[in-house]
C-alpha cells in the first residue's frame, strides 16, 4: 500500500509538471505584443503591388553616381601627350587593320598615326578597368543618344563623345561650370532652351541635354562639312577652329589644321577615336563590361502633380533614393518642384510605376500629411550639411523697447529714421547695413522708445515679437534678462553657391550675404556661412526661445515657441497627439510623447501633458 500511494505520488507530481510546462508553453505562445505600425507602413499596407521584382544592383547604383571615372579621364585627356610612346602589346600593323576597318563603316576620317596609338595604348594600360565600368553604363545612356542622334541624322559614333566628355555622369561638372553628360556651359544651355533653375538644370536630363547636342552638332556641321571639325568646335568653340583653319592656309581637315587648335582640342579628337576603338575591340583586350542591371527602356515616367522628396518617393515605393537620383538628374536639389501651369515628370522602373500609378491618391495624401509635420530646422540641417558647427556665446543685455519694420514700395532710410526719431547712422549700426539701400521687404530693428509719426503702423510690432520672415526678433521683458545665442553654420562644399545654399536653408542670398558681411556672391571652398541664430532669452522660470535672426530661414517656416516652461493641457475630447502639437507652433509629436513617457499615441481625455518641458 505504502508503495502504491508513493507511486501515485510521483504520478501526479510528474503530471502536475507536465501540465505546468504546458500551460507555460501554451501561456508564451498566446502572448504576442502588440506591434504598433507607423503611418508611412499603415499606408504601404494597403498598397496594391505589382508582382515584377527589379532587382537593384548596389555596385551599378555606385558607378552611375560616383565621379571618380570622370576625374582621371578629365585629366588624363587634358595632359595626354601624343608624342609619348606607350609599351603596350599591340601591333602598329593590326592597329591599322582595326583602324581601317572601323573607318569604313563610319562618316569619320579615321587614320592611323602615332599620336593615336600612343592614347590607345595609354588607355589599355591605365583605363582598362574604367572603360569596364562605362560600357556597363553606357548600357543605360547608348540607346538614348542613338535615337535622338538617329532623329537628326547625326553619325552614331557621336555617342562616345559623351564618354570623352563626362565619363557618362550627368552630375559631371567642369571647373568652369560645363555641366551634365554633354558639358553645357550655363549659356549654352540656355541658348538651346534648357531650363536652369534652383530646383531643376536640364543639362543633366539625358534625353533633352541629348537633344540639345544633336542640334548642336547639325549646326556645326551645316557650318563646316566635317565631323572632326564639329567635335573640335564643340570642344573649343567654332571661332578657333575658324582661326585654325586661316592659319593653316586655308586647310579644312582636322589632322591637317590640328597644330593650330588649342592644346587640349589637339588631344580631343584622338581621344575621341581612342574611346570608340576601345568600345569596338574591347573583347579582344579582355576588357570584360561590367553587367548593366538597370536599362532605359526598363523605364517609364509619370506626371507628379504635387511637391514631392525623392526620400518620401522612396520610402513609399521601397527602393534606393539613389536610383531615383540616377534616373532623375536633373532634379537638383532631390525634389520634384510642383510649378502651376507646368508638368514634371519623374522616371521611375517600370513596376514602381504600376505601384504609383495603383495607389496615387495615397501617395498623395500621405505626402500632404508629412507636409505638415516636418521637423526643426535645426535638425534638417545636421542632415543636409554634415560638417555644420554650433556654438553658444553669451550676449550682452538685451535694449529695451526694440520695434520692427518692415519695408515698403517707397521707404527709404532717411524717411524710417524720421518717422522714429532716430539717425540713418544708428539704423545702420543697428541692422548691420554697409549702405543706404534697403531691399522691398526686408524687416528692420528699431531701438527706439519714441512711436513713430507715421499713421500707418500695420507693419510695425512691438516686442516681444516672433515672426517667421524678420530678420531679429527679440524677446524682451520689464527686467532684466539673460541671453544665448546660437549660431547655425554651414561649411560651403565644392559645386556650392550662395543660390544653391540659400535653397537648401529656405532663405534667401541676400540674408546670407547680410549675414556674413558678404560684398559680392562669391563663397569660396571650406567657408563657413552662418545660416541662422537662435536667441533664447532667460528671466526667473520663464523661457522664450526665438528663431530669431533670419527665421525665414527655416525650410519648413515654422514659427517660434514661447511659453512657460511646464505648461499643461489636459486632454480634450476628440484631441490627438496631432492635433495637441498643432496648438503649439514648433512643438511636435515627438516632443510630447518625449516629454510625456508616451511610447504609442494613445490618450485618453482628462490626461495631463506637459508642454514645452
Amino acid at each position: 500500500m505504502i508503495v502504491k500511494k508513493i507511486s501515485i505520488v510521483v504520478s501526479a507530481f510528474f503530471s502536475m509538471s507536465m501540465f505546468a510546462q504546458e500551460a507555460a508553453t501554451t501561456s508564451t505562445v498566446e502572448i504576442k505584443p502588440e506591434v504598433k505600425l507607423s503611418y508611412l507602413d499603415s499606408v504601404k499596407s494597403t498598397f496594391k503591388k505589382d508582382d515584377v521584382a527589379t532587382r537593384v544592383d548596389s555596385l551599378w547604383m555606385k558607378e552611375l553616381t560616383s565621379l571618380d571615372i570622370y576625374d582621371d579621364l578629365t585629366k588624363d585627356i587634358q595632359t595626354i601627350n601624343t608624342d609619348v610612346t606607350v609599351d603596350e602589346e599591340l601591333p602598329t600593323e593590326l592597329l591599322k587593320q582595326r583602324l581601317a576597318a572601323m573607318n569604313e563603316k563610319s562618316p569619320f576620317d579615321i587614320e592611323y598615326n602615332q599620336g593615336l596609338e600612343n592614347i590607345i595604348k595609354s588607355f589599355l594600360k591605365n583605363r582598362k578597368k574604367s572603360f569596364s565600368r562605362l560600357m556597363a553604363l553606357s548600357e543605360y545612356y547608348f540607346p538614348i543618344f542613338e535615337d535622338a542622334f538617329a532623329k537628326q541624322n547625326v553619325p552614331l559614333e557621336i555617342k562616345y563623345l559623351a564618354v570623352v566628355e563626362s565619363a557618362l555622369n550627368p552630375k559631371a561638372v567642369s571647373k568652369m561650370g560645363a555641366t551634365g553628360l554633354w558639358q553645357f556651359m550655363y549659356g549654352t544651355g540656355k541658348q538651346y532652351a534648357l531650363k536652369i533653375d534652383s530646383y531643376i538644370d536640364e543639362r543633366s536630363d539625358p534625353l533633352k541635354a541629348t537633344a540639345a547636342a544633336s542640334e548642336y552638332m547639325t549646326k556645326m556641321y551645316n557650318i563646316f562639312g566635317d565631323w572632326e571639325l564639329v567635335l573640335a568646335s564643340y570642344n573649343s568653340g567654332p571661332g578657333n577652329v575658324t582661326k585654325a583653319i586661316r592659319r593653316s592656309g586655308g586647310k579644312t581637315k582636322y589632322w591637317d589644321i590640328r597644330s593650330f587648335l588649342p592644346k587640349e582640342t589637339q588631344g580631343y579628337v584622338p581621344a575621341f577615336l581612342a574611346t570608340m576603338y576601345l568600345f569596338e575591340y574591347h573583347k579582344e583586350h579582355g576588357i570584360n563590361p561590367e553587367r548593366a542591371v538597370v536599362k532605359n527602356f526598363e523605364t517609364d515616367t509619370i506626371n507628379i502633380k504635387n511637391e514631392m522628396t525623392f526620400k518620401q518617393i522612396a520610402d513609399l515605393l521601397d527602393m534606393p533614393q539613389s536610383q531615383i537620383q540616377l534616373l532623375n538628374p536633373s532634379y537638383k536639389l532631390n525634389v520634384v518642384p510642383y510649378y502651376q501651369g507646368e508638368q514634371h515628370f519623374l522616371r521611375l522602373p517600370k513596376d514602381k510605376i504600376a505601384t504609383f500609378v495603383s495607389n496615387e491618391n495615397k501617395i498623395y495624401d500621405y505626402v500632404a500629411y508629412q507636409s505638415q509635420r516636418k521637423t526643426l530646422p535645426a535638425q534638417l540641417a545636421l542632415k543636409v550639411a554634415p560638417k555644420t558647427r554650433t556654438f553658444v556665446k553669451e550676449k550682452p543685455e538685451l535694449a529695451k523697447d526694440i520695434q520692427l519694420y518692415k519695408i515698403r514700395k517707397g521707404d527709404n532710410l532717411s524717411a524710417i529714421a524720421a518717422k522714429y526719431d532716430v539717425n540713418v547712422a544708428d539704423l545702420k549700426k543697428w541692422n548691420n547695413l554697409k549702405s543706404n539701400a534697403v531691399a522691398l521687404g526686408r524687416t528692420l530693428k528699431i531701438k527706439s522708445n519714441a512711436d513713430p509719426i507715421a499713421k500707418n503702423t500695420e507693419e510695425i510690432k512691438s516686442t516681444p515679437v516672433v515672426d517667421k520672415n524678420t530678420e531679429t526678433a527679440i524677446a524682451s521683458t520689464d527686467n532684466t534678462e539673460k541671453s544665448n545665442t546660437v549660431n547655425q553654420e554651414y561649411i560651403v562644399a565644392a559645386g556650392d553657391n550662395l543660390g544653391s545654399i540659400a535653397k537648401k536653408f529656405g532663405t534667401t542670398v541676400a540674408d546670407l550675404k547680410d549675414l556674413n558681411n558678404l560684398t559680392s556672391n562669391n563663397v569660396g571652398l571650406g567657408k563657413t556661412l552662418i545660416i541662422s541664430k537662435i536667441i533664447t532669452t532667460v528671466e526667473g522660470n520663464n523661457v522664450t526661445t526665438a528663431v530669431a535672426v533670419n527665421s525665414s530661414m527655416d525650410p519648413f517656416k515654422k514659427k517660434a515657441v514661447s511659453a512657460k516652461m511646464g505648461e499643461d493641457y489636459y486632454v480634450k475630447k476628440g484631441d490627438s497627439l496631432y492635433s495637441i502639437s498643432k496648438k503649439y507652433p514648433g512643438i511636435t509629436i515627438s516632443d510630447i510623447k518625449k516629454w510625456n513617457n508616451i511610447k504609442d499615441g494613445d490618450i485618453k481625455p482628462g490626461m495631463k501633458l506637459k508642454i514645452n518641458g
